[in-house]
């Protein structure tokens, strides 16, 4: 699920000449209020009003003029922010720098992508080699995704080599949508077959011989494809030249609608895998030996109390990390044809650090990517579990790899931090010694070193310890009085570790502190930091976050009317649940592309995957939980809310934007403060995130920043 997602104010703007400009008074023009209608629901002898059950249908007439309505009002209030120009200049500015992606071998070719600094999409490039000698440098323009559409809203999805590398599946996403569709390559030409594949989602394809697996739904209803519920997953076994209604059915579960299915292959072909699961957490994996010619698929793992993940196959066994046993992971060896746990071979153990991923590396090598505070560690390993080396990383942040083939000594590894904008190194395994071969941060246009980033532990409500990283220039004062962002997520087992935003970096400029907590509900200490903010523990991953903000106030980085919160998909929930239940606390909140009617968010696309994580309002126990703190039915009347801007996307299927209509809808509806405005921004052609233009993105946080910075009192921006 990983994202990002009025009234009277005077102030005095000082432009980049320090003169004072004209004093300014903004206003808001109000949009048509929302009518109600008497829809009620009654949950287990409950009843709960939804007044604008109407906004739920998108594509209605009076849902769409409504949408017009809210943007006319948003656009019409951020144009009155005297320095919005300014910081989209200076976005722009900083956003024009080279970006790469670590390669990846097919073939005789490396493929890695690059973006020049402002196209809307990156560009696949491919060179025969990485390594710094002599030509290395001849590279070749492979796939450009800004032909795909004149606006660059429709991007690169997915890619997949064939085994013999004469065809490449090319999965393609339009304006953020998670539907798929995909084409063939010829990998010579570089010209496209007829073979086409549609209504593809969450899935890539997993080639073997002359076809590959992918995994669709039907044809949804027509008018309904980013709204109507998903069911009954199939996969597909598609061979080339042929037309899309004759692929092979390969696997269905009739008894289970609810499901994803997932195809993928070991790296020799051999294994076919299933995975399955319910939500997501929790998997179960089948597998059929293709060499053998078996008929049936047989269970090697069964689900769905823990989580599994294939490494690769050694041979007639197969390698997979997982939580049985073991809540920050270990790598364990199986044989198919044995598979009871009982049987299992220990290769890595459990460690006081969680094991993120393990990666697969040329003949019988292994990357093992832990997690130490929420910051990479990677470690060399062999197949049979032996300690080679730590792979040093530039400093404190993110690395990720996918490993290589075998046959190539060579791992290309990426990393970023808070204030480096991406290395891209290469990692020898015959010599464990590595290189930089690109780097973002030479042509970067801003100063790394004006700032610094420290991690602290602070106490939850019931005295966990937290970790929260701090961002800011160096040299703040700790006087109360810094305009500051607090960034959280907490759930999903998603980790928050250190990443790079051009759009943070213009923040910090202006002398705002950033700040990221790692709450109660994410990956970051393994299954049990995730279980213990969830479910019926998800009010911890609130609690964690309201600390965080007492936190800062209490150390003097800043003080409630200096502090904003910001979240996207289920960080929108977060921001929507801690506005409501600590208005006081906050002087903005930016609730994103977020979860936020909790007793219905399960009956559109495939929000029925998240029941495990949050439960569900069929069931009566779990419906009286999230009535507690869903954010859409805590609103109260004559409270003083937060400024809030609720951002949301017409094409988002994944969080649909109904959600933020109706929290719109309620905010709006009740008496607010008239200096703490509430609106809603309704982008368009736009998703989830995945995939967004560079013009959008661009556009989407000097939005963002302009209400923040205008709300937080800030009057002067400083270029």
């Amino acid at each position: 699920m990983k994202k990002i997602f009025l009234i009277a104010s005077t102030a005095m703007l000082f432009a980049c000449n320090n003169k004072p400009m004209d004093q300014k008074k903004i206003t808001i023009q109000p949009a048509p209020q929302a009518h109600k209608d008497v829809t009620v629901d009654d949950y287990f002898g409950t009843k709960v009003a939804d007044p604008y059950r109407w906004l739920e249908n998108d594509t209605a007439a009076e849902v769409v003029q409504w949408v017009k309505d809210q943007n006319k009002t948003t656009q019409h209030y951020l144009e009155q922010i005297p320095y919005r120009d300014q910081i989209k200049k200076r976005l722009t500015e900083i956003w024009n720098f080279p970006k790469y992606t670590a390669p990846f071998k097919e073939g005789d070719y490396y493929y890695f992508s690059k973006n020049d600094g402002l196209q809307n999409q990156n560009v696949l490039y491919r060179t025969k080699q990485i390594e710094l000698k002599e030509g290395a440098d001849d590279v070749e323009l492979f796939l450009d995704p800004n032909k795909f559409s004149a606006d660059g809203t429709v991007s690169l999805a997915s890619l997949a080599f064939s085994k013999d590398h004469k065809h490449v599946a090319v999965g393609i996403a339009t304006s953020g949508s998670d539907w798929n569709q995909v084409f063939v390559m010829d990998v010579a030409t570089k010209k496209n077959t007829d073979d086409t594949i549609e209504w593809v989602k969450f899935s890539g394809a997993a080639w073997r011989g002359n076809g590959f697996y992918y995994s669709r739904y039907d044809e949804p209803v027509k008018g309904k494809a980013f709204s109507n519920q998903n069911e009954y997953m199939k996969i597909y076994y598609h061979t080339l030249g042929t037309p899309q209604h004759t692929d092979e059915l390969v696997y269905e579960d009739k008894n289970h609608p609810l499901r994803y299915f997932n195809a993928s292959l070991s790296e020799d072909e051999r294994f076919l895998f299933i995975n399955v699961s319910e939500g997501t957490s929790g998997t179960e994996i089948l597998i059929k030996d293709l060499g053998k010619k078996e008929t049936k698929f047989t269970t090697l793992f069964k689900g769905f109390a823990n989580n599994y993940a294939i490494v690769n196959n050694d041979g007639d066994r197969i390698l997979a990390y997982t939580d049985y046993e073991a809540p920050r992971y270990r790598l364990i060896s199986v044989d198919p044809k044995n598979a009871d746990p009982k049987n299992w071979k220990e290769i890595i153990p459990q460690s006081k650090d969680l094991l993120e991923t393990v990666a697969s590396a040329g003949e019988g090598q292994l990357i093992a990517v832990y997690l130490s505070n929420a910051s990479t560690r990677l470690k060399h390993y062999t197949c049979a579990g032996k300690f080679m080396k730590d792979i040093t990383l530039p400093g404190i942040g993110t690395a990720s790899t996918g490993g290589s083939k075998k046959g190539d000594h060579l791992v290309p590894y990426s990393y970023v931090s808070f204030t480096n904008p991406g290395t891209i190194n290469v990692y020898n395994l015959q010599t464990q010694k590595q290189e930089t071969w690109k780097s973002s941060a030479a042509e970067a246009k801003f100063k790394p070193l004006d700032f610094e980033t420290k991690q602290v532990f602070y106490p939850g409500k019931d005295g966990t310890k937290i970790p929260m990283f701090i961002i800011h220039k160096k040299g703040l004062k700790l006087d109360g009085n810094n305009p500051t962002l607090l960034y959280g997520y907490g759930g999903f087992n998603i980790s928050l570790t250190p990443s790079f935003s051009v759009s943070r970096i213009m923040f910090l400029e202006q002398g705002g502190v950033y700040v990221i907590a790692n709450l109660r509900g994410g990956g970051e200490y393994g299954e049990d930091w995730h279980k213990a903010g969830m479910l019926n523990k998800k009010q911890n991953v609130f609690d964690d976050f309201i600390a965080a903000a007492e936190y800062l106030i209490k150390e003097k980085y800043t003080a409630s009317k200096k502090l904003a919160i910001n979240g996207g998909s289920n960080g929108g929930l977060l921001v929507g649940a801690c506005l409501t239940q600590r208005p006081d606390l906050f002087q903005v909140a930016i609730p994103a592309v977020g979860v936020l009617d909790m007793l219905r968010y399960h009956k559109f696309t495939i929000g029925w995957g998240w029941a495990v994580e949050y439960g569900s309002s069929d069931k009566k126990d779990q419906f009286e939980n999230l009535l507690k703190y869903s954010p859409l039915h805590n609103v109260k009347d004559n409270v003083s809310y937060p400024a809030t801007m609720i951002m949301t996307a017409d094409h988002d299927d994944r969080v649909v934007p109904a959600h933020s209509f109706k929290f719109a809808a309620t905010l709006m509806a009740k008496p607010h403060d008239e200096n703490k405005p509430i609106l809603i921004r309704i982008d368009t052609k736009a998703g989830h995130g995945a995939g967004k233009p560079t013009t959008k993105m661009i556009e989407d946080v000097t939005d963002m920043y302009s209400f923040i910075l205008w709300n937080l009192g800030v009057r002067e921006f400083d270029i």
